[in-house]
């Protein structure tokens, strides 16, 4: 997670995802998905503890063009 071309990962709270999905006007359902098994997740699970299906991650790109970009994942099992 350190190197420089790895985008910055943050789990969100659930008040954060109820805003954040407010905020887009879309549902989980529609948002990109990201496995429980992907390396970043178990990365996570060391900072956060465990990590629930149907949880959302917060990814912050760096972008030569507008900055920062930021997208969002659900936690799938598999």
């Amino acid at each position: 997670m350190e190197h420089e071309l790895v985008p910055e990962h943050y789990l969100l709270t659930e008040e954060e995802e109820r805003d954040i999905l407010q905020k887009l006007q879309v549902t989980k359902d529609s948002l990109p998905k990201i496995k429980r098994s992907d390396p970043i997740i178990k990365v996570l699970e060391k900072i956060y503890g465990p990590i629930k299906p149907g949880s959302m991650i917060k990814i912050v790109r760096r972008s030569q063009t507008s900055g920062k970009f930021i997208a969002y994942r659900v936690v799938t099992e598999e």
